[in-house]
């Protein structure tokens, strides 16, 4: 029986995103019919929504209003509707007014971490899970131990790994890749190095870039 091809995806994302999670949940049903064609390679690359964020964070409705102009109702009425986005993929959302945005750079360089570990994908996964469906503050070392150690990694090793930030340099670097790579905004997908789809595209447009890549193979 002949080898299925590989096929690699790099995700930039950030976890603050939601549609980095819904892009992802469509892209999970894309490589489930898909199954049996191919095997897949999904690696996440850093992206900071707000690298400027404070330790403290901001309250989520005056971040949005702030920084986009998102009126209060403008606001209810988007996450009425990513919230059922959700729910038809399987993917619980939890906001509420005290819901806060928080600084990222401390979760990057656990995932750096958890991509060497080969538990990249199953730590990406908690923490859009603890942050979103939860209501946890993400920039809290506790909060992102308890992640790692959910998905069996070893907690006192990342608790190393988030003392010493002796992979800041690397997730710095890679953030500067895709920037410098004309990459502004997330979700990005991009299959075999070639193939790049910005947002949170449908399972049948994934799918399409897939098929598309197994005529060229």
């Amino acid at each position: 029986m002949s080898q299925l091809p590989l096929i690699r995806i790099d995700i930039i994302s950030d976890v603050m995103c939601p549609w980095c999670i819904i892009g992802y949940k469509k892209l999970e049903q894309a490589m489930l019919n898909m199954a049996g064609k191919a095997h897949f390679n999904v690696y996440w690359q850093p992206f900071e929504l707000n690298p400027e964020m404070p330790p403290e964070g901001q309250n989520l409705n005056y971040h949005l209003q702030e920084k986009y102009g998102v009126s209060k109702e403008q606001n209810i009425q988007n996450r009425q509707y990513i919230t059922e986005i959700g729910n038809r993929l399987g993917f619980e959302f939890c906001y509420h007014k005290d819901s806060r945005i928080v600084n990222t750079f401390l979760a990057h360089q656990l995932l750096y971490w958890a991509k060497i570990q080969n538990k990249q994908t199953e730590l990406k996964l908690a923490l859009f899970d603890a942050y979103f469906t939860r209501q946890q503050d993400l920039s809290n070392i506790n909060v992102l131990l308890e992640a790692a150690e959910q998905i069996g990694l070893n907690r006192a090793d990342a608790e190393k790994i988030l003392q010493s930030q002796c992979f800041a340099q690397n997730v710095r670097n890679e953030q500067n890749f895709w920037q410098q790579n004309e990459v502004r905004a997330v979700p990005a997908f991009i299959f075999n190095k070639q193939y790049l789809l910005s947002g949170a595209q449908e399972s049948e447009t994934l799918q399409d870039v897939i098929e598309t890549i197994l005529k060229e193979l």
